[in-house]
């Protein structure tokens, strides 16, 4: 019998926590049991109706050839007017998640190191091994805001180091870095030239303060600096998989190789989309940025008040990172993972565990959800900590 081996490079790679818990809750549900989910990062507005319209005309107009491996014209020209660039610094992937991808396979040589801020995305540190590259992880906890100080960055850099991976506002944190705290940073990668900067803003538009753009506020590192944003979590769009980065023209074509040979270009018909998203009216992002809001000031209070959980409030995004160490300890839970493993099979609640995002002792929630969702989930997640804590007293 011939025995499957995987390659070196992916031996330890799995599917996400995070979509492997989503997937268990469905999969609970199909079986008839009663299932909330609060663990995937995806809104349930749907996705505007000029949107889909302008997709539909696009598909009836015969646009359904290979697009350009960059992107369209049309789409890389009105990411590039948004943003003072040229088209030539824009490329279009299938998804933000490509573009990361694309950046690490096309930059970073075996051991290449690549510091990331915990909490950060689960997927980071996956991509970067993948590459061939080492993640250097920081802790950056609650105390200090889940944010990466400038003496901490400066203890990290080696010769080896290749990039800084900043997200902002953060998933899963809700984290942003001020315009002087962004300065802060430069200042310190202004001493090494040889480190390149990841800005992952694919949150832009979900701020409950203000929110600066690393280019904005480090102007003067925009040579060595890529930019990655989408249509996903703003417009709704999260099933139509269309990201881009901006950089520097040279990365952008290198990253446009690996993207030839990986999936050439997006699908035509989600960029004619991601084009009318971009070109259409902005009013709904408000609108939906105040929903938002209100939703988190609920899961906030709401989270407050079971005992042994301690959330802070969320600066952007639509998540809250809880520390949950206090019910993990009073629960008698060896890990944040057994508690939010216990929440899914006894309260029928699936959230996140805070190791999937390199910073244990948390968990993160998507209030990405209806009120009706968030106030059933919230309910019983309270009853179930409350009755464990009775138990265990």
């Amino acid at each position: 019998m011939t025995i499957f081996t995987r390659a070196s490079r992916i031996a330890d790679l799995e599917i996400s926590e995070i979509v492997q818990l989503t997937e268990k809750a469905a999969a609970l549900k199909a079986a008839g049991r009663d299932v909330v989910a609060l663990s995937t990062g995806e809104p349930d507005f749907p996705t505007p109706d000029h949107i889909i319209e302008a997709a539909h005309r696009a598909a009836l107009a015969g646009k359904t050839r290979y697009p350009a491996t960059l992107g369209t014209p049309e789409l890389r020209r009105a990411i590039a007017d948004g943003n003072g660039v040229a088209p030539a610094n824009v490329i279009v992937s299938t998804g933000a998640k490509q573009v990361l991808a694309n950046a690490m396979l096309a930059s970073l040589n075996e051991g290449d190191e690549v510091i990331m801020p915990a909490p950060f995305w689960t997927s980071y540190s996956d991509i970067v091994l993948m590459a061939g590259g080492r993640p250097v992880v920081i802790r950056c906890g609650q105390e200090a805001g889940f944010k990466l100080s400038p003496s901490q960055l400066e203890a990290a850099i080696t010769p080896r180091t290749r990039w800084l991976m900043l997200n902002s506002p953060s998933n899963p944190s809700g984290a942003i870095y001020s315009a002087a705290e962004i300065r802060a940073l430069a200042g310190v990668l202004a001493r090494h030239p040889q480190v390149w900067i990841l800005s992952d803003e694919i949150y832009d538009h979900l701020s409950y303060i203000p929110f600066t753009p690393f280019r904005q506020a480090a102007p003067e590192l925009a040579e060595r600096l890529l930019v990655v944003n989408g249509v996903s979590k703003a417009y709704s769009m999260t099933g139509w998989r269309i990201g881009w980065g901006i950089g520097p023209a040279d990365l952008i074509q290198a990253m446009g190789a690996v993207q030839g040979q990986v999936t050439s270009g997006a699908c035509s018909i989600s960029q004619a989309a991601a084009l009318a998203a971009l070109t259409g009216d902005q009013a709904l992002l408000d609108t939906r940025l105040q929903a938002m809001r209100a939703r988190r000031d609920r899961v906030v209070a709401a989270l407050n008040a079971i005992p042994g959980i301690r959330c802070p409030e969320p600066e952007g995004a639509f998540y809250v990172f809880p520390d949950i160490t206090g019910a993990m300890k009073t629960g008698g839970f060896a890990s944040d993972a057994d508690l939010c493993a216990w929440l899914l099979e006894d309260a029928g609640v699936a959230i996140v565990p805070g190791r999937a995002f390199g910073l244990p002792g948390h968990a993160r929630l998507s209030f990405a959800y209806g009120d009706a969702d968030l106030d059933q989930g919230l309910s019983r997640i309270a009853s179930a900590i409350r009755a464990r804590m009775t138990i265990t007293a």
